[in-house]
């Protein structure tokens, strides 16, 4: 039986000399370790005690170029998403359905799917389309079709507002008439309905049974341009559409924007009370809704010269919305789907930009996601709904600089933190268990003011058969330096007989599974060489913090000291 003061030390030497070799093997000189002015942090787990199910809501990633899909990096990018999960892989993007040419700009895309001949009559082609979605099934992930945005050939002219096809961005690249009402909404139907039937010849009617299908993206805001009574309209027909080829099929929206805004809120309240009316707009019959989306997104700003998060307008979103949705007893139980969930709202803007988006290189973006994640699990178990998907609207930038600052899962085939933080979520499976904290900010604090005061030092925990996953953040709004906080991970509730486990501790911080700082000791290279690239490659992926170590279980519990720097995040594995 190993002694408890041994193994403290002996992990906590550990974990210094990994750090420090890891730093050396990457050409950085770490510090000398210094003690910590930090209060200790205490993190309780009870495996015995379960909270709900573990859902992946993770497993969900959207982008507005869905040209991406087929060029180098998007190809590539897509097998890592699907790799990273052991349930299915979602995608959602946006330009499904609009004209143009099929090359990808930013915040722009489109596959000419419809035109009309001279005389009015639709004329389909479905070459680019049929190679967004061929790529998904290469990859083995799922699509999330998103009905968006309006043909030029079908889009209403409208007299008060006169402009192009395309905005081209940094323009509003949604003022243009791809984001116009249809002129005739019984072609829209039919367009849906075409559309729908070749994806079932074209992928089998029970591959696409496992799709979902949303109407239209943002419409309170300039994404539409109409009344909330046309967008009804819009759905009305698009569903029907999708139903008559596949009555089955997984329907639903309308993907507005924050609820913790007023007309937000409103809007997506006048939405589920016009399906509730059971009146199609399109055949007079009850509407199909088999799920319902919103979006949540934080507001990062500039306070006093450093990048300072803004996570409680997330949750203040995600808290509204699904408050909204448990007054509906008809609806209270539907899936949930947070089609863009993230900490602001432009992918597509640069740190270049806007200085407030430096955030998304180094570790403080996996951290804020890692505090957001436990809090939404928390959010639906509050409201009694059924939260699927916490859709992270990241991809990547196809030839854009190294590290330029995008909203992005990898730049230049290099992946980011924030990916490796995926990588944990899809570690973790099972039933949830209670988890708490002495250093956690409380769910209440998070939502209202979010993590202003004192850092959060959290966790959530898992149990499965034969394996209990701990992941473990120190996180602050402030993008500022900070001692590490000294933690310890106090476990019980073992299944009985169990005497001894093996304890694998995987980490993101400055020096772990983190590529970014390695580019930065290189000197920010925007031409990398063959070694250096290859070097960040390795570097890249999840990293393990600490050998792995079989450990005594006494008593039914085990103790796990470690350290956690701000903006780190871990994931402690524990098998038997």
């Amino acid at each position: 039986m190993l002694n408890t003061a041994y193994m403290k030390n002996s992990l906590i030497a550990s974990l210094i000399v990994c750090s420090a070799q890891a730093a050396l093997a990457q050409g950085v000189v770490p510090p000398a370790p210094a003690a910590s002015t930090e209060s200790p942090a205490i993190i309780t787990v009870d495996l015995a005690s379960k909270v709900g199910p573990y859902k992946p809501i993770y497993s969900w990633f959207g982008y507005d170029e869905g040209n991406y899909t087929t060029m180098k990096d998007g190809k590539v990018l897509l097998r890592e998403l699907k790799d990273l999960s052991p349930v299915p892989v979602y995608i959602r993007a946006h330009h499904l359905l609009t004209s143009g040419d099929g090359k990808a700009e930013l915040k722009f895309s489109s596959t000419n799917v419809y035109t009309e001949d001279a005389s009015g009559k639709p004329v389909y082609d479905f070459k680019i389309l049929d190679g967004i979605f061929d790529e998904y099934k290469a990859a083995g992930v799922r699509p999330m079709v998103e009905f968006g945005f309006m043909p030029k050939d079908l889009a209403a002219d409208l007299p008060d507002r006169k402009v192009p096809y395309q905005v081209h961005y940094p323009k509003s690249a949604i003022s243009g008439a791809s984001n116009n009402p249809p002129k005739d909404y019984k072609k829209w139907g039919e367009l849906i309905r075409v559309v729908t039937a070749h994806f079932v010849e074209r992928y089998g009617r029970e591959t696409v049974l496992q799709w979902y299908f949303e109407v239209w993206n943002e419409p309170d805001i300039d994404y539409w341009h109409s009344t909330p009574e046309d967008y009804w309209k819009l759905y009305d027909y698009a569903v029907a559409g999708v139903k008559s080829v596949l009555p089955g099929a997984h329907v639903g929206g309308p993907a507005t924007t924050s609820p913790s805004n007023e007309k937000a809120y409103n809007y997506l309240k006048g939405f589920l009370d016009h399906v509730q009316s059971g009146k199609s707009l399109a055949d007079g019959k009850s509407i199909p809704l088999d799920f319902i989306s919103f979006h949540a997104k934080g507001s990062p700003k500039i306070v006093e010269n450093r990048v300072t998060m803004g996570i409680n307008h997330e949750l203040a979103d995600a808290d509204r919305g699904f408050y909204l949705i448990s007054q509906y007893a008809k609806y209270r139980g539907l899936p949930i789907i947070i089609s863009e969930a993230d900490p602001e709202g432009c992918a597509a803007c640069s740190s270049r930009v806007n200085p407030a988006n430096n955030y998304r290189n180094g570790t403080l973006y996996p951290a804020y996601t890692a505090a957001a994640y436990k809090a939404l699990f928390e959010l639906q178990d509050k409201h009694k709904v059924n939260l699927l998907s916490m859709l992270s609207w990241s991809f990547e930038f196809e030839d854009k600089d190294y590290f330029e600052g995008f909203r992005s899962l990898s730049t230049n085939g290099i992946n980011k933190p924030i990916l490796n933080l995926f990588r944990m979520f899809g570690l973790m499976s099972g039933t949830r268990v209670a988890t708490t904290s002495t250093a956690s900010v409380p769910l209440e604090t998070l939502v209202k003011t979010g993590v202003r005061e004192k850092t959060d030092v959290d966790g959530m925990a898992a149990i499965d058969d034969r394996k209990a996953t701990v992941l473990l953040w120190n996180y602050h709004d402030a993008d500022q330096p900070a001692a590490a906080t000294p933690t310890t991970v106090e476990l019980s509730g073992f299944p009985a007989g169990i005497k001894r486990v093996l304890v694998q501790h995987y980490r993101i911080d400055d020096t772990h599974s983190n590529a970014y700082t390695v580019w930065k000791s290189m000197g920010s290279p925007q031409q990398p060489t063959t070694e250096q690239y290859a070097q960040l490659q390795a570097i890249a992926g999840l990293q393990l913090l600490t050998s792995p170590v079989w450990v005594d279980v006494v008593g039914g519990k085990l103790n796990l000291p470690t350290e956690l720097p701000r903006q780190s995040i871990s994931l402690m594995k524990i098998t038997w």
